[in-house]
């Protein structure tokens, strides 16, 4: 686990301790259970992935993301709403918003924000690291949640899991090599994220997407991750059968980031 991951699951532990101390579990967790009208208002995010490719295009998680550690701002005039419309408006599938903030900049309000902009099915991009972040993550409107398998006993992803599907929501598990996916292949969640960013040096190589291929049994939907930045790493991909992309500086970086996704996936 490289430094740079072990400082933010640091950090967060410490922000969800003093979450726990600003409201119970048992309080958050009573509202997310008892809302109906949270619950009905649910999207499908693996329908969404999979309805698109069935269409015949690719089934694009188009992020939502002011910053990173290793690449600080990527966009000054960073309005959630107005992104979500765009991506929405030229054939994403699904949204991914981050709601981390002192590593990425990101806030729950911007998940609110860019969800209330369209119809598309929303993950909460963060580093979840104990069940309160679940019911977080419905409470804030997430129609899905991430588990980074780099971050998380088996145990506790395991259960965090069942949670998150209990409460309706779809989970993206995420590997960066062969022993994450391992672990990744004992949950039932059929959403499956190869990220092609090592996280002890950040680069990326889309080979590492290629290399696990061979070791994931039909059922699982495989998201490639990070390092999709031309029209021709998109052809590489869906020329090895991986139709499902999880895509942010790309889009971040341009002045309209829907037109860049049609432009990436005309």
């Amino acid at each position: 686990m490289s430094d740079i991951l072990n400082n933010i699951l640091a950090v967060k532990a410490d922000e969800v301790a003093a979450a726990k101390k600003h409201r119970r579990l048992a309080s958050l967790r009573s509202d997310v259970e008892g809302d109906a009208v949270l619950r009905a208002g649910l999207r499908g995010f693996e329908a969404s992935l999979r309805n698109t490719i069935a269409a015949g295009r690719a089934g694009v998680i188009a992020e939502v993301k002011k910053a990173s550690p290793s690449r600080g701002v990527l966009r000054e005039n960073f309005r959630p709403a107005n992104i979500a419309e765009s991506y929405a408006r030229h054939g994403a599938a699904c949204l991914s918003v981050l709601t981390d903030a002192p590593f990425f900049q990101g806030s729950p309000e911007y998940l609110q924000q860019a969800r209330a902009a369209c119809e598309i099915p929303v993950l909460r991009k963060d580093f979840m690291v104990d069940m309160y972040q679940v019911y977080e993550a419905r409470a804030m409107g997430a129609d899905a949640i991430l588990l980074i398998v780099a971050a998380l006993d088996h145990g506790l992803m395991a259960e965090m899991e069942a949670c998150a599907m209990e409460l309706g929501m779809d989970v993206l598990v995420e590997v960066h090599d062969d022993d994450e996916l391992t672990a990744a292949l004992k949950l039932r969640t059929p959403l499956l994220g190869i990220n092609n960013r090592n996280l002890r040096t950040f680069e990326t190589s889309l080979q590492n997407t290629i290399g696990l291929l061979p070791r994931i049994p039909p059922g699982r939907l495989v998201v490639t991750e990070s390092g999709i930045m031309s029209q021709d790493d998109v052809k590489r991909m869906r020329d090895a059968n991986v139709h499902a992309f999880l895509v942010g500086e790309a889009f971040m970086r341009a002045p309209d980031p829907g037109v860049e996704l049609a432009r990436l996936f005309d």
